[in-house]
């Protein structure tokens, strides 16, 4: 993969994600683990290679078929991407009002997310109001509102402390045994070592580790 004529940040990686598995993507800033994650939910095309998606080569797939596609991934972006002027339960119910939801329809499924992220007394409120840890878990529940088969996160732990990076790391553990595929990018070694997960380390835009590191998980 490469932006333009510039040089490729993604080089000859060749790696599958078993459906319901759960992988880190690693390594330092500048290794590509944002542009293979966008990769992965279609935001972009690789300049060479394939990418097969629910048993399907998505980079022969049409553009107007990528909607479609999209809705069956979830998606943590690194800088939230929150609609301020939305109430916390606007927000989570997006993907649901774009695949055609009625509100009397989601509102219950929508209030017991919230609730089990810990926002249910925080669904009226506006993100401006809501604290890092709480903008977090928002936007993890924006993105599994829709039951994705794949749930992607970029550095969902960045900007919160530890205790808050482990009750994190825990919704993404619940939705891995619920079926998802689960794929966290992110800078916190101690996290990846306490988690026992298998392991996609890059390193100058190429694969250099493949498989689990640290304990397995208990």
């Amino acid at each position: 993969m490469r932006y333009g004529r510039g040089p490729e940040v993604l080089s000859d990686l060749s790696f599958a994600l078993p459906p319901g598995s759960f992988h880190f993507v690693t390594g330092p800033s500048g290794a590509g683990k944002s542009s293979l994650l966008k990769l992965i939910y279609l935001a972009a095309q690789p300049s060479s290679g394939a990418i097969r998606l629910f048993g399907q080569d998505v980079t022969r797939q049409p553009a107007s078929a990528r909607p479609h596609l999209r809705r069956r991934i979830g998606v943590v972006f690194q800088d939230l991407l929150l609609l301020e002027h939305l109430s916390a339960f606007d927000n989570t119910a997006i993907p649901l009002r774009i695949a055609g939801a009625r509100p009397a329809d989601y509102r219950k499924d929508v209030a017991e997310l919230l609730a089990w992220v810990g926002l249910g007394k925080r669904m009226n409120d506006l993100p401006a109001t809501l604290a890092g840890g709480e903008k977090q878990r928002l936007a993890i529940a924006r993105a599994v509102v829709g039951r994705p088969e794949i749930l992607l996160a970029d550095e969902p732990t960045a900007n919160v402390d530890h205790d808050m990076a482990l009750r994190i790391f825990r919704l993404f553990v619940e939705m891995n045994r619920l079926g998802t595929t689960v794929v966290i990018a992110t800078h916190d070694q101690d996290l990846v070592a306490r988690s026992g997960r298998p392991v996609l380390h890059l390193e100058g835009g190429r694969l250099t580790a493949k498989g689990p590191q640290g304990p397995a998980p208990a």
